[in-house]
């Protein structure tokens, strides 16, 4: 069964998500557990985590199928020992919160080298941010999400992801999000060269570590490295690929996120991929 759901808004309180994620027919939902635009934000309070978890409960959404946003704002893989030492203790009070509200999953940008280290360097300094993180927190996994490769950003190869994931420790505790609009974007042809990707992505990665996907079409093309999000079967994907995606058993029970562009058509997009499911 897929579970498909929008990144829904948690302004007001984390405790509002779920009841916007219901409202729009979501199975699945992603969310901010604090401001991203900023660098440190107030605790939560234990009632927005007690209503987060009642509310979660009474609409039927686990764990598994809420994947958490961090802040853009968070370089893992800083070049300088501030830049760093702030993205640590950002991405540790991320990993926190999703502790206290039951969640087991924190989703990710991996970081980027601003063209001042050299890419291996990079991708070390990441993996030493997560298993830090990991040694301080319990039940959730540091979710690593593939990205287009616009300017220094590193994780846009498979190969970057496993050997993120290769220098975790806990391999337990760590996975993968693979952004549809990013994987065109970064080069890899879902859209003509389905099977072969996706095999590809199994040998280098492997299934095991991929805990949910971000359901996006395209406006750019095929390797131009430039993340442009479209509506769903409005890009470049087209609507054939969501039809054969949503009949694929390797993306069953993880959370596919929407972050479409056009909220409007949030609630639209969900009923659009239920049916590609059971046609």
């Amino acid at each position: 069964m897929k579970y498909i759901g929008p990144h829904v808004s948690a302004s007001g309180g984390v405790e509002l998500a779920p009841v916007n994620a219901k409202e729009l027919g979501a199975t699945a939902f992603a969310l901010f557990t604090r401001n991203q635009r900023q660098w440190v934000s107030k605790p939560l309070s234990e009632q927005s985590i007690t209503l987060f978890k009642e509310r979660c409960a009474e609409y039927g959404y686990d764990a598994r199928h809420i994947l958490p946003h961090d802040s853009y704002l968070i370089n893992l893989g800083h070049p300088h020992e501030e830049g760093l030492e702030k993205s640590r203790a950002a991405f540790y009070d991320e990993m926190h919160r999703c502790e206290q509200l039951g969640l087991s999953m924190l989703n990710f940008h991996p970081g980027s080298h601003l063209n001042e280290i050299d890419k291996d360097a990079c991708l070390a300094r990441i993996a030493e941010s997560i298993n830090i993180s990991l040694d301080r927190t319990q039940g959730v996994t540091a979710v690593i999400e593939n990205t287009a490769g616009q300017g220094s950003n590193m994780g846009f190869s498979f190969y970057h992801l496993a050997q993120i994931i290769e220098q975790v420790e806990d391999k337990s505790r760590v996975g993968v999000c693979l952004d549809t609009c990013h994987t065109y974007s970064a080069g890899y042809d879902i859209k003509d060269n389905y099977e072969a990707v996706w095999q590809e992505f199994g040998e280098v990665v492997g299934f095991s570590y991929l805990k949910g996907i971000h359901l996006n079409d395209t406006k750019k093309a095929l390797g131009s490295r430039v993340d442009r999000h479209e509506s769903i079967g409005l890009g470049l994907l087209g609507i054939d690929f969501f039809k054969r995606f949503m009949k694929d058993p390797r993306f069953d029970n993880i959370p596919l996120i929407l972050e479409t562009p056009d909220e409007t058509r949030w609630a639209e997009e969900i009923q659009l991929l239920k049916s590609f499911e059971i046609a």
